[in-house]
């Protein structure tokens, strides 16, 4: 790849757009739901209605630009693939680079509340020998990267689309963090960049293709009954990624007309992978919540971030790169997709830290911010750049 072009971003939200979305919110036509059903057969009714009304009536536009341009953004165009990250340098003259990478249906916004501790410690109560130079992108086809271009946008493909970045900034050796589809782009970095990625820390760490129809030898029992609890479920919960990833453009077409719709999906995913007590209010608010929804709706790429299960294969996307640079794997208690540590160590030859988090899912970042910070400032304090 060539070196890309690199030119300043700053979001901005249409006030046409806004008024567009929020006409539609108020004319949803809203899906029965059985009397007390709860969450049982997907999204709430009660939730889903007053996260739409504060969506509609309730919800600072003007807010949520503000904070997606509190930190420096760019675009840049790498294999005719248009790719949006921030860039934040530390003032600490010590500090190193830190890529964090997120997953569907998560977006950069996980990150932003992370951004200042990170890269100006300082000024949040920490260590200035805990800085780090970061670099948040949005993967290809999600947020302002937009809509791909192209078939082929793999997970590897992003990968090596953020490597080209990192060379293009002057970072020859960085650190790589990622969850959900950040952890297989993360993974498939520290495999095809060896001499690049200096260390790996990933808080999703797959353990081959999730299949528990197929007897795996070699497990004890506690680790036979944690894949056991996997393939429940994959069968119970991996339903929208199959659709995702066979059908992503019929899917597509209710997404992006009806936000009502989108929120629908993609908060069903949020109740599911966190621990919350049934109190999903008690670990999100809504304005979180609709940051990031309203980073989906305004940027129209419901489709494009679908087309990463199609152009990847969700069941192949597991069995992905073997990697031997220094990795540390953090687990959150809530997280669903959790392989035996026999199963990821055959993938990941070289776990140096292994951290079981009481509290948190699977948008570990997003809801455990101090949690977060500190198992990853702990792992990569004890790595070489």
């Amino acid at each position: 790849m060539s070196a890309p072009d690199i030119t300043l971003f700053t979001a901005a939200i249409d006030p046409a757009d806004i008024a567009d979305l929020r006409t539609r919110l108020g004319r949803t036509r809203w899906a029965d739901w059985l009397p007390g059903s709860g969450w049982g057969y997907g999204t709430d009714e009660s939730y889903i209605r007053r996260l739409c009304a504060y969506w509609q009536d309730g919800f600072d536009f003007d807010g949520f630009a503000a904070r997606l341009n509190a930190w420096p953004q760019f675009l840049t165009q790498v294999d005719g693939e248009q790719l949006h990250f921030y860039h934040i340098r530390s003032a600490v003259e010590a500090a190193r680079p830190l890529v964090l990478v997120h997953g569907w249906p998560g977006s950069v916004v996980e990150f932003l509340d992370l951004i200042g501790p990170l890269t100006d410690p300082v000024a949040h109560g920490g260590d200035p020998a805990d800085a780090f130079h970061v670099i948040v992108p949005s993967l290809p086809g999600y947020g302002f990267s937009g809509p791909t271009r192209q078939p082929g946008v793999t997970a590897q493909k992003a990968g090596a689309m953020i490597a080209a970045v990192m060379e293009a900034l002057g970072y020859p050796r960085y650190f790589l963090q990622g969850g959900d589809w950040g952890s297989i782009v993360t993974s498939a970095m520290a495999q095809n960049f060896p001499d690049r990625v200096a260390a790996l820390h990933v808080n999703m760490a797959p353990g081959g293709p999730p299949n528990p129809a197929i007897p795996v030898e070699g497990l004890d029992a506690d680790e036979a009954a944690e894949y056991a609890r996997l393939g429940q479920h994959m069968a119970i919960d991996a339903g929208y990624a199959f659709i995702q990833t066979t059908r992503p453009q019929t899917l597509a077409v209710a997404m992006n007309d009806s936000p009502a719709g989108l929120a629908a999906w993609i908060i069903d995913k949020f109740h599911a992978w966190t621990d919350h007590g049934g109190d999903l209010d008690a670990v999100f608010d809504f304005d979180h919540l609709l940051d990031n929804l309203s980073l989906y709706w305004f940027t129209g790429t419901a489709a494009s971030s679908f087309r990463l299960y199609h152009e990847t294969n969700f069941r192949a996307a597991y069995a992905h790169a073997v990697v031997d640079v220094p990795t540390g794997i953090a687990r959150f208690a809530g997280e669903p997709f959790r392989w035996p540590r026999s199963l990821i160590e055959r993938n990941y030859r070289n776990v140096t830290d292994w951290q079981e988090l009481p509290l948190g899912g699977h948008f570990a970042a997003f809801q455990r911010k101090d949690d977060f910070l500190r198992v990853v400032r702990a792992f990569f304090a004890r790595q070489s750049p």
